[in-house]
């Protein structure tokens, strides 16, 4: 068998015309970040913004010429639109006003962004465990994995595969414990990097949310990245959210980039409906001892310092370390352990600060 090369795969896409222009997509330069692992190949196709909503049928033509080369099993291809320098996007500064273009029409009545400043807090662990708990409570439910560079929550919740065609250029996500998901590593290897500029995130993250067939939903939770970069512009740009909930440790360091958090849904005028304290104490399974190993209420002091509620504290657990890694999240694998219980406590009152219910039965 042929071993895939670059110059291979340019070849193939240069049979692909851009019936607007009356050449090539490799001569025209549209053919970005082109990567190569194993079988699977993944590339973008570079456009002014203008003519973004025009590119399906040209996407389609390279997909398929991608999957016509021999030995390719997989081809990831996403039309990424820029605009000017800042690839259609600008960031948030001192001197701008709030984002307030709202583009997505959805059958999802509610998005909730669960955030942090920092990476390593239990963001996802977070996001999953909350939305099966939604899922308890009778919502309808979906969960976005936005985290475009490390998705987590296909591991998490024990799923794999490709989603399938739901008719057209439609996808139906995966399903796990009753939650509908989206990730984009059920669209790429597990060990392929995704080496992306700004564009190229906003325009996955675009497709992750209006080239899915959702469904009718109650809450899409979102599991961002951490910081507050290009996703977290994109998708306050994108989704009228209803909330964002902050994840945080009772660790000073990690206090510190929450701030920058907050500051950026504020600016994005996003309401920040609560914070949850991650890893907040270890306790003795011997004694009882209860150890503050990160801190001591950190984040519910600087929930109250801002005025913002502190939806729950939860403690550390190997059980809720096993069950991320194993897909089966703590509030199905132990419901009746403290964490699990706190974590139905928060998607309780998440329901009531972000009006979440069951408009069928409403």
């Amino acid at each position: 068998m042929t071993a895939l090369t670059q110059d291979l795969i340019l070849a193939a896409l240069a049979n692909v015309q851009d019936p607007s222009q009356g050449r090539d997509i490799v001569a025209l330069g549209m053919v970005t970040g082109l990567q190569i692992k194993d079988s699977n190949i993944s590339f973008a196709l570079q456009v002014p913004a203008h003519r973004g909503p025009a590119m399906e049928p040209v996407r389609r033509a390279a997909e398929k010429a991608a999957l016509a080369i021999e030995g390719v099993t997989s081809a990831t291809v996403m039309v990424t639109a820029h605009a000017g320098d800042q690839g259609g996007m600008s960031a948030l500064s001192e001197d701008e006003g709030p984002v307030t273009e709202k583009i997505l029409e959805s059958k999802v009545r509610r998005f909730v962004a669960v955030a942090s400043g920092k990476g390593g807090v239990g963001k996802s662990t977070t996001a999953v465990n909350l939305a099966i708990a939604l899922r308890l409570e009778g919502l309808r439910v979906g969960l976005l994995d936005a985290d475009v560079y490390g998705p987590s929550q296909p591991r998490m919740l024990g799923v794999s595969g490709r989603p399938a065609s739901a008719g057209g250029d439609m996808v139906k996500p995966l399903e796990s414990y009753g939650v509908h998901l989206m990730s984009m590593g059920l669209l790429v290897p597990d060990d392929t990097a995704m080496i992306w500029r700004g564009p190229m995130v906003q325009s996955a993250l675009t497709q992750m949310l209006d080239s899915v067939a959702w469904g009718v939903l109650d809450v899409i939770i979102i599991d961002l990245p951490p910081g507050t970069g290009d996703i977290q512009i994109s998708l306050a740009q994108q989704v009228n959210l209803a909330g964002a909930v902050i994840v945080s440790t009772p660790q000073d360091i990690a206090l510190l980039d929450v701030v920058k958090a907050l500051t950026m849904f504020e600016k994005a005028n996003v309401p920040v409906v609560g914070m949850v304290q991650n890893m907040s104490h270890w306790s003795c399974p011997d004694c009882g001892r209860k150890d503050h190993i990160f801190g001591d209420g950190g984040a519910a002091r600087e929930a109250e310092k801002r005025g913002i509620e502190l939806l729950g504290e939860i403690p550390l657990s190997m059980a809720v370390r096993v069950g991320s890694d194993s897909g089966t999240p703590i509030v199905v694998a132990e419901p009746q352990s403290e964490q699990a219980k706190t974590y139905r406590t928060i998607a309780k009152r998440l329901m009531e600060v972000a009006d979440l219910r069951n408009e069928e039965s409403a």
